[in-house]
């Protein structure tokens, strides 16, 4: 887990009424040994009073652009740079749209601009609000600038509703705060930042969708979180990251050029369109099997019958096709087992001929698929390293370093 002693941290606090958990993110986040100013936009003192989080974070709150007396404390310009990471939570639909279109009439909005420190951007707002055309429109613009999209959650809401807008709670927001600074870290026992450098590395994420019909289509659980870790991971390491997906509801990583697909097949056209990899990650949850034929119409059920039954053809294996080209890039697969685990990864490495192998078991609902975390067995060639239960995204940084570690090594001199 990555230390947060000493980081110096931002928090913006917009107009939302999840501005109510703030106080207990910065206390958390004091705890670890962070440094947070806090800057609060006049919406969100409608919320929680200034003294507050001045009581918590054992500083001042910044909140007027053209404060005389905070100007000669540390200017705007200064707050802006003094940060290793600003977090904007909670992040309303008018934040994001004030973020996305680069005003700077305020404070808020003149210290992200001036800033280059990353920004993390977590959205809170009314379930129709955050699925407004218009703010899907600013996440994406967002996301193409670079910002770190944390959430949002689903569930219920202070309207009433239930449905996607929630804030993460302040326990899922200090994790991502932890996930990024460890990504962001050095990724070997040296520390040497940039232990990719000048690679191109790319991943498959995700699960396939093998349609039956127009509405209906053989797919898994795959979340895509994993693949989506690795990426992050990669890139912090200096990688040049080419991240093909699966249908998810996942954002882009920042600076990661992502290709979307459906089908085993799409996944294999992109895999193949790529003339210049050094690292292949295939962590995609591909489907094994796909209907022989998708029927034009939508399948009706027929009167009378109980069963239906479907012609499978096999899907075309992506991985074990990277693993024989040539020159061939350093190959990376993974392995959901619900049994024997050492046993079928090994084989499936030597089968395959992979350069490394994840193996992880899938049986433990606590973990794995659709879960923020993961316990993982790392093999290569004769090595084997066990991760103990973590956040996918520590794991994907460790992952990441032992693929630096195998790729950068020198061969020793005859």
């Amino acid at each position: 887990m990555a230390s947060l002693t000493k980081r110096k941290l931002l928090l913006i606090v917009t107009g939302g009424i999840a501005a109510y958990k703030t106080p207990e993110l910065v206390r958390r986040l004091r705890d670890e040994g962070t440094e947070v100013r806090v800057v609060m936009t006049h919406g969100a003192k409608a919320f929680i009073t200034p003294l507050t989080l001045q009581a918590v974070s054992g500083y001042p709150v910044h909140d007027d652009l053209l404060d005389p007396a905070a100007e000669a404390a540390m200017g705007h310009i200064e707050l802006a740079r003094w940060a290793d990471l600003i977090v904007v939570a909670p992040a309303t639909a008018s934040a994001m749209a004030r973020l996305a279109h680069g005003l700077a009439d305020d404070l808020f909005s003149t210290l992200c601009l001036a800033t280059d420190s990353p920004i993390a951007v977590v959205p809170a707002m009314n379930r129709l609000m955050w699925s407004a055309h218009a703010t899907q429109r600013n996440l994406r613009l967002l996301q193409d600038d670079g910002k770190l999209i944390w959430g949002p959650a689903e569930g219920s809401q202070a309207c009433g509703e239930t449905g996607a807008g929630r804030m993460l709670e302040p326990a899922e927001i200090l994790q991502r705060i932890r996930d990024f600074f460890g990504a962001t870290s050095a990724l070997n026992k040296t520390e040497s930042p940039g232990a990719l450098q000048g690679k191109h590395v790319v991943i498959t994420a995700g699960p396939t969708r093998e349609a039956i019909d127009p509405v209906r289509y053989l797919s898994n659980y795959s979340s895509g979180k994993m693949g989506y870790a690795l990426a992050t991971a990669a890139q912090a390491a200096g990688a040049r990251v080419t991240l093909i997906s699966g249908p998810v509801q996942l954002s882009t990583p920042s600076g990661v050029q992502r290709i979307d697909v459906i089908t085993a097949d799409d996944m294999l056209k992109a895999t193949q369109a790529v003339t210049d990899m050094d690292v292949f990650i295939g962590c995609a949850a591909v489907a094994d099997f796909r209907p022989a034929s998708m029927a034009s119409q939508k399948m009706k059920k027929q009167h009378g019958e109980d069963s239906l039954q479907l012609s499978l053809v096999k899907n075309p294996d992506i991985l074990a096709w990277v693993a024989k080209q040539s020159p061939k890039p350093f190959c990376v697969g993974f392995a959901a087992e619900t049994q024997n685990l050492d046993h079928y990864a090994k084989d499936k490495m030597q089968r395959k001929n992979l350069d490394m192998i994840i193996a992880n078991d899938v049986s433990n609902t606590n973990i794995g698929f659709n879960s923020d975390h993961n316990a993982v067995t790392v093999f290569w060639q004769n090595n084997k390293k066990h991760l103990e239960a973590q956040s996918k995204q520590s794991i994907a940084t460790e992952v990441i370093g032992f693929i630096a570690q195998q790729t950068t090594s020198q061969p020793e001199e005859p």
